[in-house]
């Protein structure tokens, strides 16, 4: 039999902090936390702004397809398939990050921004929070704009193909895994 109460649902005190290393889109800080009982501990943790991705469903050429991008991923060392979508600016609401990623990345805007869920990356490390939209009633914008070392394509994908390929070759990013759970969830509610 399983029993709580020893207890992992009291939420630790922080004691101090201190940064350790500014990467300019995370920092590392040691945290000194005290957790039930007068634990004590220095725990390391990657501060960064919030994400915001969203999932651009649209019938394209008689099916039900997704606005995905295609883009080359330093850490991974590899092409991903993704859902358009990046950092929440300073001021910024999650649901206008998603619009403003959605159009400079693909040139498409959204007549109708759905959030669909929000979820922690890895709370064992990391602070910041990653929100799913839904975008629907698409039109093109213009050309997309994108930043300095931005190298995407922006293609239309069969919904049927990404259920298939999510969690497998350049369909295999975890976020983006999470975004279509969500993203699908929200669909199916009346």
């Amino acid at each position: 039999m399983v029993s709580g109460d020893g207890s992992g649902g009291e939420k630790w005190k922080r004691m101090g902090q201190r940064e350790l290393l500014d990467c300019g889109i995370f920092k590392v800080t040691e945290r000194e936390n005290e957790g039930p009982g007068g634990r004590r501990g220095s725990f390391h943790v990657l501060e960064a702004p919030d994400w915001a991705t969203v999932v651009p469903v649209a019938e394209h050429e008689g099916q039900l397809c997704f606005l995905m991008v295609r883009q080359y991923r330093h850490g991974a060392d590899r092409v991903c398939v993704e859902f358009p979508g990046g950092v929440v600016e300073k001021g910024e609401s999650p649901a206008a990050a998603a619009a403003r990623e959605l159009v400079e990345e693909t040139g498409w805007k959204a007549g109708r921004i759905r959030l669909a869920g929000s979820v922690s990356p890895n709370p064992a490390f990391m602070d910041n929070s990653f929100h799913v939209f839904v975008a629907e009633q698409l039109s093109p914008a213009g050309p997309a704009s994108l930043d300095e070392h931005e190298v995407v394509d922006a293609f239309f994908v069969p919904v049927a193909e990404v259920r298939s390929r999510m969690g497998t070759g350049d369909y295999s990013h975890a976020l983006m895994a999470t975004a279509l759970f969500l993203a699908e969830r929200l669909l199916r509610r009346p």
